[in-house]
């Protein structure tokens, strides 16, 4: 073993031991995890156990399990038991403890009962973030992304399921009953065994069947008609690729336009994101502390009362307009050819005949006003490429002009778009990346919330780190402490 660099005996015993601070660089995270969570006031953030009870043997603090579960999530170790492993091992880990060593037990059952208080420090990072001056723009991109829930696929059933899978079962008896009635016709010795194979088959066929009759009672009494035994919150919701789908749940996500920091965050299990954007654009105004906010969004939050109610509150909606209509595609004239006269509250057409109001109709909560003309169309040289019944009508919602000022801030602002894709959508890639598997390790929407503010609060301490570096973060955290 000559001229290699040789390490110490292992019983090799010294006589002043070494401090474990020593094994800490002062440029270590998790001086800061230390620093951040040792500041908090974890009994107004709503924490469990704060005040122990006289008797009995004495619990671990609170703040001791929230810097377990911080450094985990930061070092992507979420489950309680590995946790666990690492507080026996790991010296970074023994000195944010100060050496205790909770049970996985301990661990787990902290995350369970303290999902409010988490949220909390969440919330409280983001404020913290605010105070050192990280969001000066104003500006959030809004997304939601899926991510699957410990419910298996094949433990989530909707009415469509269902009934294919009672038709491939009942496919399956009927092959099975035609092959016993084949064994049973031969009558031969080695078809003896053959037939018994397939009793039991059947059998089991036929309990599967039962089991499914059930599952369908307890179907219709959901509202959703939806039902998931592992987890009954999480659905069933399409992605982005062709004929596939996950069961899971919607993580909707604010990130500012400047740091990339989540501002706000809430998991939903709806699979579409049309009526979240409001919601996403109110707290993130909350969250920056500021009246003026500009969101942008892609096309799936477009819907009339969301941005409505967005410009109500004071907040400038960038999202890009969805046409459900077919006609351009088919070589027709659709709305956007139409051009609305606000003085005349009319319309006119391609062909330059005037499109005159005729009444209104409620859908969904909605007034929308009708548009058409009696005489126009049938002598129109130009009906062919307009429509295919009697006459034009165009509807206009009653708000619309909310929608157009919109579009017309889009159209002078194209770069909003590019924006939104550079800020938000590699947010979701590095927390999927960090969650490994990307699903959830708890159930039921209120703890996976809690499971997810714990990776978001990972992912903005990791990106502030990045960015002021560990010694000037630990310095300006001291000094909004004082």
């Amino acid at each position: 073993m000559k001229r290699y660099i040789q390490g110490e005996g292992r019983n090799q015993v010294t006589l002043l031991p070494e401090c474990l601070d020593d094994y800490i660089g002062e440029d270590n995270p998790v001086r800061v995890v230390d620093a951040f969570v040792d500041e908090l006031n974890l009994i107004e953030l709503g924490f469990s156990g704060m005040s122990p009870a006289v008797t009995g043997r004495p619990g671990y603090h609170p703040s001791t399990l929230l810097k377990i579960y911080i450094y985990g999530y930061l070092n992507r170790i979420q489950s309680s038991r590995r946790l666990e492993r690492e507080a026996e091992r790991n010296v970074e880990l023994m000195w944010l403890t100060e050496r205790l060593k909770p049970d996985f037990k301990t661990i787990a059952d902290f995350r369970r009962d303290n999902g409010k208080g988490i949220r909390n420090v969440c919330r409280r990072f983001v404020s913290m973030c605010r105070q050192l001056n990280l969001f000066t723009q104003a500006i959030v991109a809004v997304d939601g992304s899926k991510f699957k829930a410990v419910n298996n696929r094949d433990k989530n059933f909707t009415p469509h399921k269902l009934e294919q899978r009672m038709k491939q079962i009942d496919e399956s008896i009927e092959r099975y009953m035609n092959a016993l009635d084949s064994a049973d016709r031969a009558q031969a010795t080695e078809t003896e065994a053959t037939a018994e194979r397939l009793k039991e088959k059947l059998a089991k066929l036929k309990d599967h069947m039962q089991c499914l009759k059930e599952t369908e009672v307890l179907l219709q009494q959901q509202p959703d008609k939806q039902l998931s035994l592992t987890d009954p919150d999480a659905r069933s919701m399409a992605t982005s690729g062709r004929g596939t789908g996950m069961v899971g749940y919607n993580v909707q996500a604010a990130v500012d336009t400047q740091n990339h920091l989540i501002v706000a965050h809430e998991v939903t299990n709806v699979g579409h994101d049309r009526t979240q954007l409001s919601n996403m654009a109110l707290k993130s105004r909350e969250a920056l502390g500021c009246e003026a906010l500009e969101v942008i969004a892609d096309r799936g939050y477009y819907k009339g009362p969301e941005i409505l109610a967005c410009e109500q509150a004071g907040i400038t909606a960038f999202v890009p307009r969805t046409m459900t209509s077919n006609n351009r595609a088919l070589g027709r004239y659709d709305k956007r050819d139409f051009i609305y006269i606000a003085q005349d509250n009319e319309y006119q057409c391609p062909a330059g005949e005037r499109l005159t109001y005729h009444g209104f109709s409620i859908e969904d909560g909605m007034k929308l006003n009708a548009y058409w003309t009696t005489a126009g169309c049938q002598r129109c040289t130009r009906k062919e490429l307009c429509t295919t019944g009697k006459e034009r009508r165009v509807r206009r919602w009653e708000h619309e002009d909310v929608l157009d000022a919109m579009q017309n801030r889009l159209d002078n602002n194209p770069e909003k778009m590019k924006q939104r894709r550079c800020t938000v959508e590699h947010v979701f890639g590095t927390l999927k990346f960090r969650m490994g598997s990307a699903h959830f390790l708890m159930k039921t929407l209120e703890h996976v919330s809690t499971e997810m503010s714990l990776h978001v609060l990972a992912y903005n301490l990791r990106r502030v780190m990045n960015i002021l570096g560990i010694s000037e973060m630990l310095k300006m955290m001291r000094v909004i402490a004082a």
